[in-house]
């Protein structure tokens, strides 16, 4: 039998998630995000909920649940807002993922307990200037060993989490010998390690996003996560279940849609009556509705196979692609529900229409995700 209801632990997550959401981000979130500044009191309660630690095991730090439990909570949080979304995801799939799956036990001890209590966040510096699909293509910095350390040089942009009052560490994918790509790990302040200011977003204004500038940063070479040679297949591994989180991510803001529109639908009159009274309007809520429901099954059945062992990548690809869909014609039918105040910043809306766009590029465009899909199905590459 096919069951997708949730078990009494995983709903009670659920509800917690929502409630927070509701009761503490909600009512401060427009200001931060109009500010543009970053949601340190809102961070430091989410880690003392155990949000940061939810896929990871006890002995680290964490809460001893899996990657879907992580995914209610996007969800849930998207609803209200993604800026405090992607912190999280980033946080947990960007920052602490990669040290958990392909850190040594030295690594492990030292990192993750201070990244599953959220009181310290890690950034993962993939994305360059000159390429952000084109990998390694479009990759050009470089990592040699000198001796006992690494020495960095190059530049990474559009890093989540990296120039933060708590961030600890950027986990930097280089070429550390002829098409070798290695991944190792560049504590924050270390001398030749530059983060840039932050970058002036159309949307996801309370979130952190640096470029970052590698001079020749020198490392212990015992930074090195994983074996030399094997960041590409390490960042692969991170980035497909990433996108099963950012999908739950974009559902959840397609839902918030569908929130923000039904109380606006029984508020708003037109004409004399209530716009949810009229059938154009029903209709659009509707399709609406479809959309994120249609969405979340989609990250759902990624996140079983995941759990279950199952090769995943074309799943993750559909669930990254339908639901980062579905989060841009939400967000574009809710600005249109709401007309004129759609428009306006301190309404819902406006940021989530704000917001809805990076999703179809963030984490593999949905060209990206089309590729993927296309070469699961046994079609050539071009």
């Amino acid at each position: 039998m096919i069951d997708f209801k949730l078990s009494d632990e995983q709903e009670e997550l659920r509800r917690t998630v929502e409630r927070f959401a509701r009761e503490t981000v909600a009512p401060v979130i427009g200001d931060l995000y109009e500010r543009g500044e970053f949601p340190y009191d809102i961070v430091a309660a989410m880690g003392k909920m155990g949000l940061f630690g939810l896929p990871f095991p006890e002995e680290h730090g964490g809460m001893g649940g899996d990657y879907f439990a992580l995914c209610l909570a996007l969800e849930e949080l998207a609803r209200v807002d993604s800026s405090v979304a992607i912190t999280l995801e980033a946080g947990v799939s960007l920052g602490a993922m990669p040290i958990y799956r392909f850190g040594s036990d030295e690594q492990k001890a030292r990192w993750l307990p201070m990244l599953t209590s959220g009181e310290k966040l890690a950034g993962f510096g993939l994305t360059e200037p000159g390429g952000g699909s084109d990998v390694p293509g479009g990759m050009r910095t470089t990592a040699r060993l000198d001796g006992d350390s690494w020495v960095i040089n190059g530049s990474k942009a559009f890093i989540t989490n990296s120039g933060t009052d708590i961030t600890a560490f950027v986990t930097v994918t280089a070429f550390t010998g002829d098409g070798e790509i290695s991944t190792i790990i560049v504590p924050s302040g270390t001398p030749g390690f530059t983060v840039g200011r932050k970058y002036s977003k159309v949307g996801w204004s309370s979130s952190d996003t640096r470029e970052l500038a590698f001079d020749d940063v020198r490392v212990p070479a015992e930074n090195l996560v994983g074996e030399r040679g094997r960041g590409y297949a390490q960042f692969l591994r991170i980035l497909d279940e990433g996108r099963i989180a950012i999908a739950a991510l974009s559902v959840g803001l397609a839902q918030g849609c569908v929130d923000e529109c039904l109380r606006y639908a029984g508020e708003r009159q037109a004409f004399g009556k209530e716009i949810g009274r009229y059938q154009a309007m029903q209709f659009k809520i509707a399709d609406m509705e479809v959309r994120a429901h249609t969405a979340r099954l989609a990250y759902y059945a990624a996140a079983a196979k995941m759990l279950a062992g199952e090769p995943f990548k074309k799943e993750a690809a559909i669930a990254k692609l339908v639901a980062s869909n579905a989060a841009m014609d939400n967000a574009r039918d809710a600005t249109q529900v709401f007309g004129g105040y759609g428009f306006m910043n301190e309404y819902a809306v406006g940021r989530f229409y704000r917001d809805a766009k990076i999703l179809e590029v963030g984490e593999g465009t949905s060209e990206v995700q089309r590729m993927l899909i296309a070469r699961a199905l046994g079609l050539p590459a071009s």
